[in-house]
């Protein structure tokens, strides 16, 4: 089967549009006509995006599991696997939003925090393991110190999210609410340590009112095919 320039290989017509996928701009004294975008060069790019709106239902997930453990219940698989699946649903959600921000005007913004992001998780990841008095042979950690280490990575994760909610706000391609949603939630979850039980459950909220409108409203940001 022959794959049109113009169709898909279902014989769908192609909606992406060069600007998307970064198609070459035509030689001087040569018509654009004669330089049709290659269904090979746009049609993994639009599933690549399709997947990523898709990843972005994970963010409300990782909400709603955050929240279940800032509420203090007892849960069976213990609130430590419960905060590593739902960091893990988290950083699948933020890389996907990241990557939809790719082509608007606050993609530097979006991928600062989704580095901010990612480095205070890996780090929060290995700590929250580990008790307050712990020292560890082969990390220069002093004993009593592991609550500060602790509270400097939910602080960095917390810059972090609060610069995608400030490239959501700016990227005109979601409702700017959204950001200002997430940018909350930053505030409240990067100060879980420091603050009364309640407000981290408010931030889990707030996430998860901002993961909804961001998944919902996700679709708009490709064509449908």
């Amino acid at each position: 089967m022959s794959i049109s320039q113009r169709q898909t290989a279902s014989g769908r017509p192609l909606r992406v549009a060069p600007a998307w996928v970064g198609a070459p701009t035509p030689a001087a004294g040569s018509e654009a006509e004669n330089h049709p975008l290659p269904v090979r060069d746009a049609v993994w790019i639009w599933s690549v995006r399709r997947y990523a709106r898709l990843a972005l239902w994970a963010l409300p997930l990782a909400a709603v599991l955050y929240g279940w453990l800032t509420l203090g219940v007892s849960s069976a698989p213990g609130p430590l696997a419960v905060r590593l699946v739902a960091g893990w649903l988290a950083t699948v959600a933020l890389i996907a939003l990241a990557g939809l921000l790719a082509a608007s005007r606050s993609r530097r913004c979006a991928l600062t925090g989704l580095l901010l992001t990612l480095a205070g998780s890996t780090t929060l990841v290995p700590l929250a393991a580990l008790p307050a008095d712990a020292v560890v042979a082969s990390a220069p950690i002093m004993t009593g110190r592991v609550p500060d280490f602790v509270a400097a990575a939910g602080a960095i994760t917390g810059m972090g999210l609060l610069l995608l909610g400030w490239a959501v706000f700016r990227s005109r391609l979601v409702n700017p609410a959204d950001g200002i949603l997430m940018m909350l939630a930053a505030v409240a979850i990067g100060s879980e340590s420091l603050t009364a039980k309640p407000i981290p459950t408010v931030g889990a909220l707030l996430l998860l009112a901002a993961g909804m409108g961001l998944a919902w409203t996700g679709g708009r940001l490709l064509p449908r095919a």
